[in-house]
């Protein structure tokens, strides 16, 4: 195989922090093992009818993971960002039970199977770690969503959500644009809607209001925040 094959089956795995200091052989077996799969803004990665155990490692995108009521109502339960992983894998202590996963953006991942997470990730300590750390983290911001799900006002909702968002040095909507000065979320407002648990005419009402008190600037498709202390107040 060329250098620039080598390169371009590692490139998913490439600045994923569980990877982390692994050699140049390690990280070639585990590539091998984990085959690059894109999904378009809007698909689904994964539905509670898709059996089997497969673990997606997040490369490009952002995936939301959510689960419907009875009602039709969604709940956004997270966000997953590049460089982390997700998916059905009781080996890891990790269930999707009732959850969708849907890209956010275009999106690109590679999968493992359960018996190549056995031999390639759970062997190893390091790699171990880092995963029930990434899971403990998931399942406190989950517990965060649900209690402000039940307590925060959809505003607050629509405002924690901008403020996650815009913190989140790991994802495009964290990083500031060459030339601009304040945070860049690519959102749409139904795709705001869905992760604040509310209709897009409530989100487009309340990012209106929001922008006409200097808070945020509206362009299609995408949020800049002018004010994140102020947006934080807001999000209660």
């Amino acid at each position: 195989m060329t250098e620039s094959a080598d390169a371009e089956r590692t490139w998913c795995l490439s600045e994923v922090d569980i990877f982390r200091d692994l050699s140049e052989a390690e990280m070639d077996a585990i590539a091998a093992a984990a085959p690059m799969k894109t999904y378009a803004a809007g698909e689904i990665l994964h539905s509670p009818q898709q059996p089997g155990e497969v673990l997606f490692i997040l490369k490009r995108g952002r995936v939301r993971i959510f689960r419907v009521s009875a009602e039709g109502r969604a709940l956004t339960t997270a966000i997953i960002s590049p460089g982390t992983i997700f998916g059905e894998m009781a080996l890891l202590g990790q269930r999707m039970y009732d959850n969708f996963a849907e890209a956010l953006d275009d999106v690109t991942v590679c999968v493992m199977s359960r018996a190549d997470v056995q031999k390639f990730l759970l062997s190893d300590a390091r790699i171990a770690a880092r995963i029930t750390e990434i899971l403990g983290r998931r399942l406190a911001d989950l517990e965060q969503r649900l209690s402000d799900s039940v307590f925060k006002s959809v505003p607050q909702r629509i405002a924690t959500t901008l403020t996650t968002l815009a913190r989140r040095a790991d994802t495009p909507a964290g990083r500031l644009r060459p030339g601009t000065r304040h945070p860049q979320i690519t959102l749409t407002h139904e795709q705001l809607a869905a992760l604040a648990g509310t209709s897009r005419e409530t989100t487009t009402k309340v990012l209106h209001a929001f922008a006409d008190r200097g808070l945020l600037r509206l362009a299609r498709g995408r949020i800049t925040v002018l004010d994140p202390a102020r947006l934080l107040d807001e999000a209660g």
